[in-house]
């Protein structure tokens, strides 16, 4: 099992740094795919699709909704970055119209419950995992800005784990996830702080155009590794709320593309937002 997670953990951290290097078409198809399968996943944890085998009419709606979705931030990215978050806006208000309409007229088929999880996961999965594409392609210098968010998450998460295993000794939230201590959170919020320092100092102060202070660079990565943990833990609950151990078996020794990046997820629009701040965009 250890060599199983292991080797499939470098081909997806390889696969992700091919990705991102490239940028541009490859990742904007690459990141629809996946937040294809995030809805499709959330939406299955979510029993969106109640005991029918085939997808549901919400289902269908959310998988039209991300292609309408993700076609609106290129193109509108393409012209100019001021204008994305007008076609995000549109776009997610389009969204939520087309899961009432389905609602609506499908009565009593589909529960509230059901239609708000549908919502719920399109946000989710899909919106919050294109703020990767609008770090990489909507910033300048995005090919060394966009590993912030892998810090936040990835990086905070080794640190937690380094310390909670150290000398981890209070349980953060026992009943959601008994193994993460508060010791643990904050040497992974201290340790993303610096890794943030670090990174900044000697790549982004050296290499980019733009130059970060570090106290601001220590302060966004100790919210984006909060963040990220409270995304991780977001991620379990729905796992407990809904009795499931994972949310797929796609990626070997991981579980599904929600296991591995729920905290990615989460990070992402919180380096985005601090970086655009930062830089007054």
């Amino acid at each position: 099992m250890f060599r199983t997670r292991l080797l499939s953990g470098i081909v997806l951290v390889a696969a992700a740094l091919g990705v991102l290097l490239k940028g541009g078409a490859l990742l904007a198809v690459v990141l629809f795919l996946v937040s294809v399968i995030a809805y499709q996943e959330l939406t299955a944890a979510c029993k969106v699709r109640g005991e029918e085998m085939t997808p549901s009419a919400p289902v269908i709606v959310g998988g039209v909704m991300t292609v309408v979705y993700y076609g609106a931030v290129c193109l509108a990215l393409a012209r100019d970055l001021s204008t994305v978050f007008s076609a995000m806006v549109i776009a997610i208000v389009a969204a939520f119209l087309a899961f009432l309409f389905v609602y609506v007229f499908t009565f009593p088929k589909y529960h509230a419950n059901q239609i708000m999880s549908a919502m719920f996961s399109f946000l989710y999965g899909p919106v919050m995992l294109s703020f990767l594409y609008l770090l990489r392609e909507g910033l300048d210098d995005g090919i060394y800005l966009v590993w912030f968010a892998f810090l936040a998450s990835w990086g905070s998460d080794t640190c937690a784990y380094c310390v909670g295993v150290l000398i981890g000794k209070h349980k953060m939230t026992p009943k959601l996830s008994p193994k993460k201590s508060i010791e643990g959170a904050v040497g992974g919020i201290l340790g993303a702080a610096l890794l943030f320092v670090l990174y900044t100092h000697f790549v982004i102060n050296q290499y980019t155009a733009m130059t970060l202070s570090l106290p601001l660079a220590a302060g966004l990565g100790a919210v984006g590794a909060l963040v990220s943990m409270v995304g991780d833990l977001a991620a379990s609950a729905v796992k407990r709320d809904h009795e499931i151990k994972d949310y797929g078996k796609l990626i070997p020794g991981h579980g599904g593309i929600m296991d591995r990046f729920d905290s990615v997820i989460v990070a992402a629009p919180i380096v985005f937002v601090g970086i655009a701040l930062a830089t007054g965009l």
